[in-house]
């Protein structure tokens, strides 16, 4: 690994490169079409007063190379907070220098510090690449979970349904 790479917390200003790294990933993950973030709502979410979200961003002198995006969730059997990374992406460029598991190591660190009982992310069943660099970093893929999703429309009308769905 380079030594002149920086891996630190996104600030405010950082807010247009973590857009560009946003796009860049829903560019190479083929998802431009689900793309409806702005600058505007990036920043809030990041950095309001409500904000449940956190970026790290790195640099290799001085150039954006990688970037993260993570949050924390909860194990209820293990009765603790964990540490969900939802996005990781290192530009092309930048890749087989080992960012990308300098960035999931300083995740480790950051989930280690705050007590989190464990440290979890998905990743797309055709990125074998992706599937690869995990295991080699000793990462378990869960084969037998599914990710349940419901979005839009279909979120709404959940959110409104004020009765259950099943027999009584």
């Amino acid at each position: 690994m380079s030594a002149g790479l920086d891996i630190r917390r996104a600030t405010q200003q950082d807010v247009p490169v973590v857009l560009e790294f946003i796009r860049e990933l829903a560019q190479y993950e083929r998802l431009t079409h689900l793309l409806a973030v702005s600058e505007r709502q990036l920043e809030a979410e990041l950095f309001g007063a409500d904000s449940r979200v956190e970026a790290l961003l790195a640099r290799c002198d001085g150039m954006p190379a990688a970037f993260a995006i993570y949050f924390h969730n909860f194990s209820t059997f293990l009765g603790r907070k964990g540490l969900y990374l939802e996005d990781l992406y290192v530009r092309p460029a930048f890749r087989r220098r080992g960012y990308g598991r300098a960035m999931l190591a300083a995740l480790a660190r950051i989930a280690h510090e705050r007590g989190c009982g464990r440290f979890e992310w998905t990743v797309l069943d055709w990125n074998q690449t992706a599937i690869d660099f995990y295991r080699s970093m000793g990462a378990d893929l869960l084969e037998e979970w599914r990710i349940c999703r419901i979005t839009g429309e279909g979120l709404e009308r959940l959110a409104a349904s004020d009765r259950p769905a099943g027999p009584e």
